[in-house]
């Protein structure tokens, strides 16, 4: 008996960083692995927030989003695929779910789905991050999802956002492997071993895999990170100023042991505020509570504020802190800022000995 072709089709992440698009076909079944947004395309014609996409076409004719038929909700084509699986929330892996059929099901973690519904409800008005009537479809590990003739196993792996996963696919011909982004020197690097050897047992027939840094790369672990951050911030005299990933949260959970190891309140934004409330309703994720006595929240000095943002002012009204506090009590705040919010600190005017810590890897330098 002749055994049914099964073809993988990359539509984006082969030599660039990110952009992962990955169309695994077997018989009469088709999943794509991953949806994300290609940084060095979309680099080239736009600059957010100074510059952004205003259409579908647009993407399309830049050749940003790949044309493809029976995918996009914008094509009037009838769908031909039968699932997404989304390894993890970061952009370069997922923004452009944005475009799907809302008749696809969209499968990805528990933490990964809570990520992306938070960022599509800070995002709402953007046109590469709506997530809004995706029709969510949540697993764990442990859990095998069948698709058309395809099974897929997704095993946790370790990453700088949590809930990753990576993939062992069952198709006709053997099993296939695709990893999405996984590390080793993390907080929970065990969890990334144990996907390794879940793969390894399997055979696979093939293996997708990252290669950012295949090569030979200086990385440090959580823990030498965690002591750097605690040596600054010792040393600081004055305010504390600190850039990460809002979605990092080993480096949210690094940054505030070290401000309770040195007598300082970690203050967020609303956004980060925003993002933390909601991936609290995910009882397995270690991540401080805004209810913790060591945590403040932001408040930028602007006249309209979003929903959203009211939501987070209204409901911990005792830890929102403006420029003026913080100005006052600079010796006690580590204050997490992004480039955007800069202006910021013309009204907290920092003091002589103040610093600023740029702690974020994602997606470069992994």
């Amino acid at each position: 008996m002749v055994k049914a072709e099964t073809t993988l089709t990359f539509y984006g992440g082969g030599n660039e960083i990110g952009g992962n698009k990955i169309l695994v076909k077997d018989r009469d079944t088709k999943v794509f692995f991953d949806f994300g947004m290609s940084f060095a395309l979309r680099k080239q014609y736009y600059s957010p927030p100074f510059l952004s996409p205003k259409s579908e076409k647009s993407l399309q004719e830049l050749g940003i989003l790949p044309k493809i038929g029976g995918v996009y909700k914008f094509d009037g084509k009838v769908s031909e695929i039968n699932a997404i699986f989304i390894s993890h929330g970061h952009m370069d892996h997922s923004a452009y779910l944005s475009f799907v059929k809302r008749e696809i099901p969209v499968y990805c973690g528990e933490t990964t789905k809570i990520i992306l519904e938070a960022l599509g409800e800070i995002r709402k008005a953007d046109l590469e991050f709506n997530v809004e009537g995706i029709n969510f479809q949540s697993f764990r590990t442990g859990k095998t999802v069948k698709v058309g003739g395809l099974e897929v196993e997704p095993v946790h792996v370790d990453h700088s956002v949590p809930g990753a996963y990576g993939f062992i696919i069952y198709t006709s011909n053997g099993a296939v492997v695709y990893t999405g982004d996984f590390r080793d020197h993390g907080a929970k690097g065990e969890m990334t071993r144990e996907f390794v050897e879940r793969a390894r047992v399997t055979e696979p027939v093939a293996v997708v895999s990252e290669a950012t840094n295949m090569t030979s790369v200086s990385v440090s672990s959580e823990r030498d990170v965690e002591d750097k951050l605690n040596h600054i911030v010792s040393q600081a005299e004055g305010l504390v100023l600190a850039e990460f990933a809002y979605t990092d949260v080993d480096r949210l959970n690094s940054f505030c042991r070290a401000a309770t190891r040195n007598n300082r309140c970690l203050t967020v934004s609303l956004r980060q505020a925003y993002l933390m409330n909601a991936l609290s309703a995910d009882e397995r994720l270690c991540i401080p509570r805004l209810s913790d006595e060591g945590i403040l929240i932001f408040r930028k000095s602007k006249e309209r504020m979003h929903s959203w943002e009211k939501q987070i002012m209204e409901r911990y009204p005792d830890k929102i802190v403006d420029a003026e506090q913080v100005s006052k009590r600079q010796q006690q705040v580590i204050l997490t800022m992004s480039l955007y919010d800069l202006e910021q600190l013309v009204e907290i005017q920092p003091k002589p000995g103040s610093c600023y810590v740029f702690s974020s890897s994602e997606p470069f330098n992994e």
